[in-house]
């Protein structure tokens, strides 16, 4: 899929259905660690970033302008003001010519732990450009069909950075060499880039709400409608045959177009949308045990322990527990 880089000044009326479906994108968005750097380069230079699974990636230009190429992939120049954001960690070079072969990222940046920061200076003799780059760790296993289907890039130009200015401040401060660190300063910067992630998202998801067609599974009724069930009404006591009912189609045709545009079968999304909800309900509220499977569609207790306990590998007193103790 194309890098997308959104549009601004349409007009258009989104409809209910695009709204709860697009809201699902962001679900998998709490972020669980930030690797940050901040670069300074002068030409000649290219850097080539690998895969990153269960990670987003972002790329602020403060100063200056660079490229951003992948394999398969029309190049994207970006300048001053500019933001790419890589949602799936897609592989890419970063350069300051499209047809530069670089580095690997890891020869320069062995060590990127969340939690921590780090600084890359590539002396040439060409025009300077300053970067903030960041690594946005999200648990992989929360990440829905419909998010592994965005595109390979957004890119948001600087006039579009300037439209949201929580998202152009929040980007400034971050970049900035002098970023104020104290007490919690781990924590801040973690939701600080989460905010900005999503801040750089919403573009996006007002295009997507007002040119379905920009992806596939919004051109479905059936599958976009059995989504939005899925994400909003999960509590219910569905099954793949009262699914394809409710949206009118056969169990067979409804799996296999289900399966085709989202990635996974319908059975699946519906098991991790309950278990994304049970992991919210144990790690961030105070809601008894006992009362989570009835809140995420399970009548037996059992079944959701066993299901619960496949799907994250711990059981749910466990998952809390773990919880608490990161808090």
């Amino acid at each position: 899929m194309d890098t997308v880089r959104t549009e601004t000044g349409k007009t258009g009326r989104n409809t209910d259905r695009n709204d709860d479906l697009l809201s699902e994108l962001l679900q998998p968005l709490r972020l669980t660690g930030v690797f940050d750097s901040r670069w300074h380069v002068r030409a000649p230079w290219a850097i080539e970033g690998d895969a990153e699974q269960g990670c987003a990636v972002l790329h602020y230009i403060v100063e200056g302008g660079c490229w951003i190429t992948a394999e398969g992939q029309t190049p994207q120049e970006l300048r001053a003001g500019d933001l790419a954001v890589f949602p799936t960690g897609t592989a890419h070079r970063l350069s300051d010519r499209p047809d530069r072969q670089g580095v690997p990222l890891k020869a320069v940046l062995p060590e990127r732990e969340p939690g921590t920061t780090g600084e890359i200076r590539i002396g040439g003799t060409g025009p300077e450009s300053r970067l903030l780059c960041a690594g946005l760790h999200y648990d992989a296993s929360a990440a829905t069909g419909l998010y592994k289907a965005l595109p390979w890039a957004l890119v948001l130009d600087g006039s579009q950075v300037d439209r949201e200015p929580l998202l152009r401040d929040t980007l400034r401060l971050l970049a900035a060499p002098d970023r104020p660190i104290g007490p919690g300063d781990r924590l801040i910067t973690l939701r600080a880039f989460e905010m900005a992630l999503v801040l750089a998202l919403r573009p996006l998801l007002r295009e997507f709400a007002e040119n379905p067609a920009s992806l596939p599974v919004l051109r479905h009724p059936g599958v976009s409608r059995a989504l939005v069930m899925i994400a909003t009404r999960f509590a219910e006591p569905w099954t793949i045959e009262s699914l394809a009912r409710e949206v009118g189609m056969s169990r067979s045709a409804f799996t296999a177009a289900f399966r085709a545009l989202v990635g996974e079968a319908p059975a699946r999304h519906l098991t991790g949308r309950r278990m994304q909800e049970a992991a919210r309900l144990l790690g961030e509220t105070s809601l008894p045990q006992s009362a989570v499977p009835q809140r995420v569609g399970y009548q037996s207790a059992v079944g959701f322990h066993l299901a619960f306990r496949k799907w994250f590998g711990v059981t749910p007193g466990e998952y809390r527990a773990g919880a608490a103790n990161a808090a």
